[in-house]
């Protein structure tokens, strides 16, 4: 088996999974005053400050969710009402339209439920967004620009976002900007306080932690009006109960994954180029999509001319090797991917996609299977031809 998704979720480090078993077994709500719940805080807070410190931001400004899309929610809906309650003419959202679709469709929703003005960014061939058009943009009328949003890699086409620029920009105008970093986290080097960002997104199962457990790093001067009420366990801005087991892990997966991550991206960048190398020897008309030097080291994206992405997939999961056909939270839809189509891609085009990502358990042993079975593949896929 060559799983070949590692974008989608990674396997847990072992490091990981034995700090979560070790507080699995062990009672405490990180919320209680007796010995038990201290014990736990103690947990919590020392999980905290590990991931500040792997994420170059103040213990205080992570607030744990309960994954991704939780703190992108949490990000896009409360900075925009916040920003509105400062001052009603804030009706306006800027945001790639390559993002996520736990930040599209949580613009969206802002657009259709509370009367926000969605504007989405032009981005180049590499789905880039770059300052100059965010600068166009917001000049239109800096009053009425609440937040802007965009990710800091690319989760489909591995495209680099110039986030330092991108902020920069926000701040001449005093706009804040929140930034999806979940697939950048142990790949890129991310560090919250350097980039200036207002919130920033991470997840634990992307960097070999558990599911359900990830982050929003929230600089002091910025208050949400929260998505989940209750007892308002971090910072008055996020309720419910801490998962003290998981943030255990998190923590240990994050702080690995800062210490490992020059390392990571060099041998895992090497495998990826061989990958690339081997298919487009296979393939030759295989397009790579993203930048192809500025991206993140572990992804392989590619368009295939003629071929349903769905048809490719499967036929390689016959094979043994696990991908994916773009994001993993919208596979099984028949359709093109939205990243290339506001990219420029022709729509067919965008449909006959592969997503390769690599990994920490990823080997050579992966890259030749993929050398072996992309061509029969592809062939099978063009004989069938788009539906």
């Amino acid at each position: 088996m060559a799983y070949l998704d590692h974008a989608a979720t990674t396997p847990m480090l072992p490091e990981a999974v034995e700090a979560m078993a070790a507080h699995l077994s062990v009672t405490g709500n990180a919320s209680s005053l007796h010995a038990a719940g201290r014990r736990a805080r103690r947990t919590v807070e020392e999980g905290r400050e590990a991931l500040a410190e792997a994420l170059g931001a103040r213990p205080s400004e992570v607030v744990f969710t309960s994954g991704g899309t939780e703190a992108d929610n949490l990000a896009v809906k409360g900075l925009y009402w916040s920003r509105l309650a400062e001052d009603p003419r804030r009706t306006r959202v800027l945001a790639s339209p390559v993002e996520h679709h736990a930040v599209l469709d949580a613009v969206d929703w802002l657009g259709t439920h509370e009367g926000a003005r969605i504007e989405y960014l032009p981005v180049d061939g590499y789905g880039r967004v770059h300052p100059d058009a965010l600068r166009a943009a917001i000049e239109k009328d800096p009053s009425d620009v609440a937040l802007i949003t965009v990710m800091w890699a690319n989760n489909e086409i591995g495209t680099v976002m110039p986030v330092r620029g991108l902020v920069a920009v926000g701040a001449e105008f005093g706009i804040p900007v929140h930034a999806d970093a979940v697939q950048a986290f142990g790949q890129l080097d991310v560090d919250f306080g350097a980039s200036g960002l207002a919130a920033m997104t991470v997840s634990g199962h992307k960097i070999g932690g558990p599911y359900g457990i990830g982050a929003l790093l929230l600089g002091r001067a910025h208050t949400p009006v929260p998505v989940l009420h209750g007892g308002g366990q971090e910072r008055h801005v996020r309720s419910g109960t801490l998962d003290v087991p998981a943030v255990a892990a998190f923590a240990v997966a994050g702080r690995l994954a800062a210490e490992r991550r020059v390392d990571f991206a060099r041998e895992v960048g090497a495998l990826r180029d061989e990958l690339v190398k081997a298919v487009h020897d296979v393939v030759p008309d295989a397009v790579l999509g993203g930048d192809p030097a500025d991206r993140l080291p572990a992804n392989a994206h590619f368009s295939f001319p003629g071929c349903e992405g769905d048809a490719l997939l499967l036929l390689l999961d016959a094979q043994g090797i696990e991908c994916s056909t773009g994001s993993a939270c919208t596979a099984g839809i028949a359709q093109p991917s939205h990243v290339l189509l506001a990219a420029g891609s022709d729509p067919d085009l965008a449909r006959g996609t592969l997503r390769f990502s690599l990994g920490h358990t990823s080997t050579a042993a992966d890259v030749d299977a993929v050398r072996r079975a992309i061509g029969p593949a592809v062939d099978r896929a063009r004989t069938a031809g788009l539906m």
